[in-house]
C-alpha cells in the first residue's frame, strides 16, 4: 500500500460519507437515535453508544476486507492477473463517481437492499429494542453488511491488495472516515441532511472517487506492463 492510497481512501470515504452514506444509512441512525438512546442518558453515554454502533460497521468492514483481500490472494497468480484486477477495481471507481455526480445508474442497480429480508429485519427489530450499549455494537454490524455501492468498490479495492492484512487495512481506513458523518448525524441532524451541503459533498466525493479511479487504472496498467516493477512495490 503507498501513501497515496491511504490518503485518496480516507478522502472519498470522509465526502462520500456526508453525501452517499448519510442518504443511504441516516435512517437507520436516526431511527436507533430515537428508539435507542434515552433521553435521560448524559452527553458521554450517548456519545459511547454512537460510536459503539461506528465501531461495529468499522468490524464488518473490516472483517470483509480480510476476506476479500485472501480472495484477491488466491486469484492472484501473476502480475498480468494483479493488474486485471486492479483496472477491474478502477473501472467499478469509475463507475461509482459518475454514478454520484448523477450521470449513471450504477449504484442504484447494485444496492439491493437487505432490509426486506425476514432475517435481517428480525435482527434489526430484536437489537433496535435493546437499550444495552452492546446492543450499539451489533447493530453497527449489521449495518455493515448492508449492500452500498462506496462498499463494494472499496471492497473491490481490498481484493486488488491481494493481502488479507491490507485487505483489511483499506476497509478500516475507509470505515473509521465515515464515523465523523454518522456519529454527528445523531447530534446535527438538519445540518448533515441539508439538500445543498450533501450535493456539495457528494460531488466532492465523485471527483475524488474518479480521480482515484484513473490512477488505479494506471497502476493495474503498470502491473501487467512493467511486471519487475510490480513485484517489488509490493515487497
Amino acid at each position: 500500500m503507498e501513501a497515496i492510497d491511504l490518503v485518496s481512501i480516507v478522502t472519498i470515504a470522509f465526502l462520500g460519507s456526508f453525501g452517499h452514506c448519510v442518504g443511504m444509512c441516516g435512517g437507520i441512525v436516526i431511527a436507533y437515535t430515537s428508539a435507542k438512546v434515552n433521553s435521560r442518558w448524559d452527553r458521554t453515554k450517548e456519545s459511547l453508544a454512537h460510536l459503539l454502533y461506528s465501531l461495529g460497521r468499522v468490524t464488518t468492514y473490516v472483517t470483509l476486507g480480510a476476506v476479500f483481500g485472501y480472495l484477491g490472494s488466491v486469484a492472484t497468480f501473476d502480475s498480468t492477473t494483479r493488474g486485471a484486477l486492479l483496472i477491474f477495481a478502477g473501472i467499478v471507481m469509475l463507475l461509482t463517481g459518475l454514478s454520484l455526480l448523477g450521470k449513471l445508474k450504477f449504484l442504484s442497480l447494485i444496492e439491493h437492499s437487505l432490509l426486506q429480508n425476514s432475517w435481517y429485519q428480525k435482527r434489526f427489530k430484536q437489537l433496535i429494542q435493546s437499550e444495552s450499549l452492546f446492543s450499539f455494537f451489533l447493530l453497527g454490524m449489521l449495518n455493515g453488511l448492508l449492500p452500498c455501492g462506496l462498499v463494494y468498490f472499496f471492497a473491490v479495492t481490498a481484493a486488488s491488495t491481494a493481502d488479507p492484512f491490507y485487505g483489511a487495512l483499506v476497509m478500516f481506513v475507509f470505515g473509521m472516515s465515515t464515523i465523523p458523518a454518522l456519529f454527528s448525524l445523531g447530534f446535527f441532524v438538519s445540518m448533515t441532511q441539508k439538500s445543498s451541503f450533501r450535493n456539495v459533498m457528494m460531488q466532492l466525493a465523485a471527483i475524488a472517487v474518479i480521480l482515484y479511479a484513473v490512477f488505479t487504472i494506471y497502476n493495474g496498467y503498470d502491473f501487467i506492463n512493467n511486471p519487475a516493477r510490480s513485484i517489488l512495490q509490493c515487497h
